[in-house]
C-alpha cells in the first residue's frame, strides 16, 4: 500500500505544500537583518545538543517573510524580537519532544502510518470540493485519489506529518494513561462549573488603607532590610541612553492645506465629477473609499459628534461643505435619515504634514540618517543636534526586556536596539506619528542588586509597606472584634472608612477575585455568614456570602457521561500542559544568540576593518 502511494504524485502538492510551508513557518526565526558574528556553527545547545545557525537562520527568514506578509506596515525590531524568540521556544519545545520520545522509546511502524494516512485525511482534502459528493466528503474519491498518479511528490509530507504525529499521540497517552475522575471527582467537576455565589468583599490594603504618617521608617532600619533582602532588588540589565528627537507638529499651514485640498475636492463634485470616482482616489477612509464613500446605514452616536451632527441637519442627496473631525476634513452627503439612523457617503482628507513643511522635515530627517544614523561615533550624535539645532536629551533607565519611554511618549524599537549596540553606538532613525528619534547608548548596567545609596528611596517604601501591614493586620483585628460584637460587614466598612463592594454571582470557575484563597472562602462560608480575615499577599480580606445557588444534582446524574467525557479531556490537556512546562524548566537552554549577531552599524565597522586591512595587505 506505501508502495503504491510512493507512486502517486502532483494535487497533494497543491494542500501539502501549504500545510508544509505553515509547518515550516510556524518553526522559524528572524534575523531582522543582523549580520553573523564570527563563524559560530550554533545558536544554542538544548539539552546538549547544538541547534544549528544555518538551520535557525532559514527558518528564521521564512518566519521574516510570513510575519511581513501578515503586516500591513514593515516589521518593527520589536516584531522581530519577538518572532526570534518564538522561534527559539519552539526549537526548545521541538528537541525536548524527541528527546522524550526517544527516552520512551516510541516508535511507529509503517502499517501505523499507512493506516493513519487511509483513514484520516487531510483537513485541506476533506474541505476540498473535488473530494465530495452532494456536498459531503466522498471516502472513495480519496481512496481512488491515494492510488492514483496525483500524490507522490506530497508522500514524504504526508509519511513525516503522519508519524510526527502519531508519536507525539501515543506520547501523550503514557503521559495521561492514569488520568481517571470517580463519580465523587465528577461531581466536584460539575459542581466547580455550575454552582454560583454572591459575596460582599471588604479589603484592607495596607499601602492605601494606613497612612503614611501612621508609620515611621530609621535608617537603621533601611539598611538592615537591605542586607536582608537583597534578591528582592535585583535589576534586570539597564541600559542609559542619550537620543536626538525632530518632532513632527502639525501647524496651521498644514491644517490650510488639508482645507484646501477638500475645498478643491468638493468643487470638482459640484462640477460634475463623480462622488464615488472621488471617494475611490482620494479618500484615507479606504474601507468605504473603496466603495465610492458608502457608510452604509450607521445610528446616531456612531461616529464623531461633529460628523454626526452634520450628517443628521444636512438635507438630503446635498454635499456637505467641510466637516471637521478628530480624523481631518469630511465631505458628507445622506441618501435617507429616519429617526437615529442615517445611510450616506463621505470622502475623508486627514490633516498631515504636507507641502514645504514636509519637504522641510523629511531633509532634516535624511540629515539625521545621513549625519549620525548607525554610527559607531558617539559624537554624531552631538553633530546632527547642533546641525539641526535640536537639544541632546537624557533617556530614564531601561530595563531590559521593557520599552522607551520619552514623556508620555512611548519610542519603540529602541529598547530592543539598546540590548544588541555597544557603548557609544547610535542606532537607526525610528519614526512615529509624532518625531523621528535618534539614540546613543551611553552606558550599559549589568544586571543585579544595585548598591543602597542608588535605590535608597526604594528600600524605606518597602520597608514602609512592611510596617504598614502590621498596622493593618490590627485593623483586622478591630474588624473582627466588630463582627463579633453584632455589626454586619457593610456597618464596620462605613465606620472604617474600607471601600466595599458586592461581586457576582460567578462560578469557582471564573471568579473575579484576585486569590485563589478568596475563591475558596466565597464558596466555603456559609451563606449570610462573613469570613474570618483572609491574610493575602495582595490584602487582608473579609468576605460576607450574600447568595448562593448550588448546582442541580438531578442535572449532573443526567449528564454525567457527557460530562465525565469532557472532564477527563479537560484533565488530560491540562496533564499535558503541566508536562511541557516541567520538561522546559527541567532543560537546560544555552543561548548564544546575542552573541551571534550585531547591528548594522557593529557590520559595517567590522567591514570596513576588513578593507582597512586588506588594503595593508595589498600595500605590502
Amino acid at each position: 500500500m506505501m508502495q503504491a502511494f510512493r507512486n502517486s504524485a502532483k494535487l497533494i502538492a497543491v494542500f501539502f505544500g501549504l500545510m508544509l510551508l505553515l509547518w515550516l513557518l510556524d518553526l522559524s526565526g528572524i534575523t531582522g537583518g543582523s549580520k553573523l558574528l564570527g563563524s559560530n556553527t550554533t545558536v544554542g545547545r538544548i539539552n546538549g545538543q547544538g541547534v544549528p545557525t544555518r538551520v535557525y537562520e532559514e527558518r528564521v527568514q521564512e518566519a521574516t517573510r510570513q510575519r511581513q506578509e501578515q503586516s500591513a506596515t514593515p516589521l518593527s525590531l520589536e516584531d522581530i524580537q519577538s518572532v526570534r524568540d518564538q522561534v527559539w521556544e519552539e526549537f526548545i519545545q521541538n528537541r525536548i519532544l524527541e528527546q522524550e520520545m526517544d527516552r520512551n522509546n516510541i516508535s511507529v511502524t509503517l502499517d501505523e502510518v499507512t493506516q493513519a494516512i487511509r483513514s484520516n485525511p487531510p483537513q485541506p482534502i476533506l474541505a476540498d470540493s473535488s473530494f465530495q459528493t452532494d456536498g459531503k466528503f466522498d471516502p472513495s474519491k480519496y481512496e481512488a485519489w491515494l492510488l492514483s498518479t496525483s500524490g507522490e511528490a506530497a508522500m514524504p509530507y504526508l509519511e513525516s506529518t503522519y508519524r510526527d504525529q502519531i508519536k507525539q499521540s501515543k506520547l501523550w497517552s503514557i503521559v495521561t494513561a492514569d488520568v481517571f475522575l470517580s463519580d465523587a471527582g465528577l461531581w466536584q467537576h460539575y459542581r466547580d462549573e455550575h454552582e454560583q455565589t454572591k459575596v460582599r468583599l471588604v479589603p484592607i490594603v495596607p499601602r492605601t488603607a494606613v497612612p503614611d504618617s501612621a508609620v515611621t521608617v530609621t535608617a537603621a532600619e533601611v539598611d538592615q532590610y537591605y542586607q536582608q533582602h537583597l534578591d528582592e532588588f535585583n535589576r534586570q540589565k539597564t541600559a542609559f541612553m542619550s537620543y536626538v528627537a525632530l518632532p513632527r507638529t502639525i501647524t496651521p499651514a498644514d491644517t490650510a492645506a488639508a482645507l484646501a485640498h477638500v475645498t478643491a475636492l468638493r468643487n470638482e463634485i459640484s462640477g460634475g465629477v463623480p462622488f464615488a470616482e472621488v471617494a475611490r482616489r482620494e479618500s484615507s477612509d479606504t474601507v468605504s473609499g473603496n466603495r465610492g464613500g458608502d457608510l452604509g446605514e450607521w445610528t446616531r452616536g456612531d461616529f464623531d459628534p461633529r460628523f454626526d451632527s452634520a450628517a443628521f441637519s444636512l438635507p438630503l442627496n446635498t454635499l456637505s461643505q467641510p466637516v471637521l473631525t478628530q480624523f481631518g476634513y469630511h465631505l458628507i452627503e445622506v441618501t435617507s435619515r429616519t429617526g437615529n439612523k442615517a445611510k450616506g457617503r463621505h470622502i475623508l482628507v486627514p490633516i498631515e504634514i504636507a507641502g514645504a513643511h514636509r519637504d522641510q522635515l523629511d531633509a532634516q530627517a535624511d540629515s539625521l540618517e545621513s549625519l549620525a544614523a548607525e554610527r559607531m561615533d558617539p559624537a554624531a550624535l552631538d553633530t546632527v543636534g547642533r546641525a539641526l539645532k535640536l537639544p541632546v536629551l537624557h533617556s530614564g533607565p531601561v530595563q531590559e526586556g521593557t520599552r522607551v519611554q520619552v514623556g508620555r511618549t512611548v519610542v519603540p524599537d529602541a529598547g530592543v536596539w539598546a540590548f544588541q549596540a555597544q557603548k557609544g553606538e547610535i542606532g537607526p532613525v525610528i519614526e512615529i506619528p509624532d518625531a523621528f528619534f535618534l539614540f546613543r547608548l551611553d552606558s550599559l548596567q549589568e544586571g543585579g542588586t544595585p548598591p543602597l545609596a542608588s535605590i535608597r528611596p526604594s528600600v524605606e517604601m518597602a520597608v514602609r509597606d512592611q510596617k504598614k501591614w502590621i498596622v493593618a493586620r490590627d485593623m483586622a483585628k478591630g474588624v473582627e472584634h466588630r463582627l463579633g460584637e453584632g455589626s454586619t460587614l457593610a456597618q464596620v466598612a462605613a465606620a472604617l472608612k474600607l471601600p466595599s463592594q458586592d461581586l457576582g454571582p460567578f462560578t469557582r470557575l471564573s471568579p473575579p477575585l484576585p486569590n485563589p484563597r478568596l475563591v475558596g472562602a466565597s464558596f466555603g462560608v456559609p451563606k449570610g455568614q462573613t469570613s474570618k480575615a483572609i491574610d493575602t499577599d495582595e490584602g487582608i480580606y473579609f468576605i460576607e456570602v450574600l447568595d448562593r445557588v448550588p448546582a442541580d444534582s438531578a442535572e449532573f446524574v443526567r449528564t454525567i457521561d457527557e460530562t465525565r467525557a469532557q472532564a477527563i479531556k479537560l484533565e488530560r490537556q491540562q496533564r499535558i500542559r503541566n508536562y511541557m512546562t516541567a520538561l522546559r524548566q527541567q532543560a537546560s537552554i544555552k543561548d548564544f544568540r546575542a552573541e551571534l549577531f550585531r547591528t548594522a552599524a557593529q557590520a559595517e565597522a567590522a567591514a570596513e576593518r576588513v578593507r582597512a586591512q586588506t588594503g595593508q595587505n595589498k600595500g605590502q
